[in-house]
């Protein structure tokens, strides 16, 4: 008998077989065949197969009669199966009949279709009207509405699509020409606010550097900067307006609207603002607004046919061109910055050659320039003389000869003012030069001024003789009006001395010098010969002159009054019984001053210092003259008489020194003749002499008038009835004041004679 744990152990396996996969069993076996019990595990498995077995056969049994009803059902269905496939395929067959019919049909219809549509495919594309419409190509719309209307709708037939298009032709034609009409208005709108940056566009391509003129500005240009006005490129191309040809009774109203606009728009364009002179940015928008102005007219001139004429352009350039220079003539006469003024002159040029170059007449542009030329040189003329006059503490102030160092020194003075001199040239550094710096400064000044208006003849379409007279005429208003006025100025200060005077002359004599320097600078810079003829002459020389002489007359008039000066400090004691042995103070003084002023006067030409000596004695006799007869002076004693003898005799001593080399013998000592004269007799009493020898060309004091003896021999009459004179010869007193009376008596005789 096996162990009950072996029996155990078999029923589990058999249960594992029973549960588990046949995969999985190989593990179970192996324990089988592992195991003592071999055969009593097998036959434990032989029991349990037949128990199974035993279990399918009675389930079979049970279900048997279910089987045997479903094949006899299976043999009924098979017969009407059969059935069943003929009638399937006899309703195929009659739907592709169908089908094929139906096939037929449509082949039948489409032809037809085809063949209708044939007639009516050009109406069905006028439908693209609607699209065209949308993206604002009127012109291809109404080129279709006319194709339409006159071609299509005809051979379409009587369709009632046909008939419904061809009544809403004239609605469509009337909505585009709306439509039209407002586009054309944003594009009237549209260049107005853009012909500045179109005008701007213009200028820039016009270089003043480059010469000939730059070609103008390309249509696809001028369509591309209206184009940044948000318009459409229809607005800009050819087609665009000559679509309004096709708009029955439309083309003259778009046209005298288009030019009514225009029109309007130019008053306005041509309105500057009332500071345009102030800022050379006022001008140039007013150019950049015209100019862009007239390049949409030329470039509507020249891509659409009839919209504006050449003789329509042509009036508003005229209209534009009359208002542009009044308006140029009013603002430029504000002007007072030169540099300003040349700057809107290149400015009026450019603006001219832009227009130019779209073929309009500028000429009068170039006349008015020529007129602000004028304009320009009296701006000038008023800078210059500002740097003259108000800035003479840099040019006139300095009137200290220019002392020269080095070399180097000297060849800069020389680059600045054409200087010669061989004999300074020989003297060793340091030295002078012997004008200041006055004199470079003035020259430099002048080629500046030069420089100055040949920039304005730049680019005026001039020839080089025409610009060289122009250049000379202003530089001789410069020198004879604004120069010498500076110079006149110069000379007639208050604080200028003898010595500043003596300094300007040597001054205004190297400036003449130069003039010749001046005509070849001017030639050189406008190539024209200076012996050309009819070629205007520099007036330098007669105005450097004219101020060189001035000069002089101050140096004699400020001579003559610190003679006079000098004169007011005379005190003579009029009355005094005997003269003394020297001159007087006042005097000595005088003539110490006369000496130091004359040695000054070396650098001056020779006869400018004889004039100035002479000029000078001349002044001191007549003024000791005027002293010894002015009627304050009543009594005049023989002892005043003999200091103010002592006091001319140094006169005559000073006058026998050569003070200023030049004079010939004692021809200095002819300014105190006169007053010699009149002292010799007077000392000398030698009243029988005058008497008897007056009115011969050899009388002795031919110099004496009777008037003169007159005046004086009475104040000395009142002073002998008074006892102060003769007083030594009292014992013949009365035959004296007998003979004074009797020489009285003959003096008013000859007065008198020579007055009948």
């Amino acid at each position: 008998m096996a162990s009950v744990e072996i029996v155990a152990e078999h029923e589990r396996i058999l249960r594992e077989i029973e549960s588990t996969d046949a995969n999985c069993i190989g593990p179970t076996l192996r324990s089988v065949y592992d195991g003592q019990e071999h055969g009593l595990f097998m036959e434990k498995l032989d029991g349990r197969i037949r128990n199974h077995d035993r279990d399918i056969e009675k389930m079979c049994n049970h279900h048997f009669q279910g089987f045997v009803d479903s094949i006899t059902e299976l043999l009924k269905v098979r017969a009407e199966a059969q059935k069943l496939k003929v009638c399937k395929l006899n309703a195929k067959l009659v739907s592709c009949m169908d089908d094929l019919r139906r096939c037929r049909l449509q082949q039948r219809n489409i032809a037809t279709t085809i063949d209708r549509l044939t007639h009516c495919l050009p109406v069905v594309f006028s439908l693209s009207v609607c699209v065209r419409m949308c993206v604002f190509r009127y012109y291809p719309a109404l080129r279709t509405l006319e194709q339409l209307e006159q071609t299509c709708l005809p051979r379409a037939g009587q369709y009632r699509f046909c008939s419904i298009m061809a009544e809403n032709i004239p609605r469509v034609r009337t909505l585009i020409k709306d439509t039209a009409m407002s586009q054309l208005r944003d594009f009237l709108e549209s260049i107005r606010k853009h012909s500045n940056k179109i005008g701007e566009t213009a200028m820039k391509q016009v270089c003043p550097l480059s010469r000939p003129l730059s070609p103008p500005l390309s249509p696809d240009l001028v369509a591309t900067l209206m184009l940044s006005g948000q318009l459409y490129l229809c607005c800009y191309s050819t087609r665009y307006l000559e679509f309004f040809f096709l708009l029955q009774g439309a083309r003259e109203e778009f046209e005298n609207y288009y030019r009514k606009q225009r029109r309007k728009q130019a008053r306005l364009v041509l309105q500057p603002h009332s500071n345009m002179h102030e800022t050379l940015d006022g001008y140039r928008r007013f150019f950049n607004q015209i100019i862009g102005f007239f390049v949409v007219e030329d470039h509507i001139l020249h891509t659409t046919q009839g919209l504006v004429n050449r003789a329509y352009v042509e009036e508003l350039w005229e209209l534009a061109l009359s208002k542009t220079i009044a308006a140029l003539r009013t603002h430029s006469s504000y002007c007072s910055d030169p540099d300003l003024v040349l700057d809107l002159k290149n400015l009026i040029v450019l603006f001219a050659d832009t227009l130019q170059g779209y073929g309009f007449p500028v000429s009068q542009l170039f006349d008015m320039l020529l007129e602000m030329r004028e304009q320009y040189g009296e701006i000038l003329l008023k800078k210059w003389n500002l740097t003259f006059r108000y800035k003479h503490t840099h040019i006139f102030d300095n009137y200290s000869p220019i002392p020269v160092a080095t070399e180097e020194d000297y060849r800069q003075f020389s680059s600045q003012f054409p200087f010669q001199d061989p004999d300074l040239d020989k003297l060793p550094f340091p030295k002078k030069l012997p004008f200041s710096e006055f004199v470079p400064k003035v020259y430099c000044q002048l080629k500046e001024f030069i420089y100055a208006c040949l920039k304005y003849s730049e680019d005026l379409h001039l020839s080089s003789t025409e610009v060289d007279d122009m250049i000379r005429k202003s530089t001789n208003l410069l020198l004879t009006r604004t120069l010498s006025h500076c110079l006149q100025y110069a000379i007639k200060k208050k604080n200028v001395g003898l010595a500043e005077l003596v300094q300007l002359i040597l001054n205004t004599t190297h400036l003449e010098a130069s003039c010749v320097y001046l005509e070849g600078f001017i030639s050189n810079i406008t190539d024209v010969p200076p012996d050309t003829a009819n070629t205007t002459k520099l007036y330098g020389t007669s105005t450097f002159k004219d101020a060189r002489h001035a000069a002089e007359e101050e140096i004699y008039t400020n001579l003559n009054a610190k003679i006079d000066q000098f004169l007011q400090l005379a005190d003579y004691d009029w009355t005094a019984a005997q003269g003394g042995g020297a001159p007087s103070d006042y005097l000595s003084d005088l003539i110490a001053f006369l000496c130091s002023t004359f040695s000054v006067f070396t650098h001056l030409p020779g006869k400018v210092a004889q004039t100035a000596c002479m000029s000078a004695c001349k002044h001191l006799a007549s003024s000791l003259l005027r002293l010894l007869l002015q009627p304050d002076v009543r009594q005049v004693s023989l002892g005043a008489m003999q200091q103010f003898n002592n006091d001319v005799k140094e006169c005559e001593r000073f006058a026998r020194t050569d003070p200023v080399p030049g004079f010939q013998g004692d021809t200095l000592l002819l300014a105190f003749s006169d007053l010699r004269q009149l002292l010799d007799l007077f000392i000398q009493w030698d009243w029988s002499t005058y008497l008897a020898d007056y009115g011969r060309p050899t009388c002795r004091y031919l110099r004496v008038s009777p008037h003169t003896a007159l005046v004086l021999l009475e104040k000395m009459k009142d002073t002998s009835r008074k006892g102060t004179m003769f007083a030594q010869f009292r014992k013949n007193e009365r035959d004296k004041q007998k003979l004074i009376d009797t020489v009285v008596k003959q003096l008013r005789n000859l007065i008198s004679a020579h007055q009948t």
